[in-house]
């Protein structure tokens, strides 16, 4: 059954209609029609069960008859903490943490970073990643979104991350560590893992990180792209410790 997010309120026995994105995306691409069920979601932790009332090409008016709580959340809460990368691999590793179970993604400039984002265009990439969430959430089941934060400078994030005092256990992928996820605990709380971009975190970069809290960390004894590696760790965290 077809998952659709509404970013609106969801009440049963109330109507709902879809936005023109979503309303062309739904009548024109998943062929929805009057009579359809489909699931909606609104971030909330619940499912609303739903039937279309009406498909037309500018207007898609739901039903709302009936909710559900389904929770398809990790017991881990993880932060991924990104370095931008160019073309379609950020998208990929997005749409990949989404469905692994990532919570917060936090893009980042790294000084290798191949792609520089400033101003209007860093505030329209995040709400281009947060569509992708979007996208994510209703392909995988997930009934809360994860955050895409504000794009910010590696020095300025670690910055942020040095002065918590949380009892997250915070993890840098880095190739040239012996250490591996496996020789870690069972971490008692939050993840934060930090992924650099095409051509990995310099090492001043890597010791300003360590300096700040992060435990380098390997994710076997190869070297991957940046498009792989979180995607690689956030998968061995659910196995390890997670919900695999």
């Amino acid at each position: 059954m077809n998952r659709i997010y509404f970013s609106g309120e969801l009440q049963v026995g109330r109507q709902c209609v879809l936005p023109p994105a979503q309303t062309h995306h739904a009548v024109r691409v998943l062929r929805l029609k009057a009579g359809d069920a489909v699931v909606l979601f609104n971030g909330d932790g619940i499912e609303y069960s739903a039937v279309i009332s009406e498909a037309g090409r500018d207007r898609l008016a739901l039903d709302v008859t009936g909710r559900t709580t389904v929770d398809r959340e990790s017991p881990i809460a993880v932060t991924l903490a990104q370095a931008v990368s160019g073309g379609e691999r950020m998208d990929y590793t997005v749409q990949k943490a989404v469905e692994l179970g990532a919570t917060v993604i936090q893009p980042l400039t790294a000084e290798r970073s191949v792609v520089r984002l400033q101003g209007e265009r860093a505030v329209k990439r995040a709400e281009h990643w947060q569509a992708v969430v979007v996208a994510s959430c209703e392909q995988c089941g997930r009934n809360r979104l994860p955050r895409v934060q504000p794009l910010l400078t590696f020095d300025a994030y670690l910055a942020g991350e040095a002065a918590r005092k949380d009892s997250a256990l915070r993890l840098m992928l880095s190739p040239r560590s012996g250490r591996g996820l496996r020789d870690l605990g069972r971490p008692a709380g939050a993840i934060v893992l930090l992924a650099g971009p095409e051509g990995g975190f310099s090492p001043q970069e890597e010791r300003a990180a360590e300096h700040a809290g992060f435990l380098p960390a390997r994710v076997g004894p190869r070297v991957l792209r940046t498009e792989t590696a979180a995607v690689a760790a956030l998968a061995a965290i659910q196995a390890l410790w997670g919900d695999f």
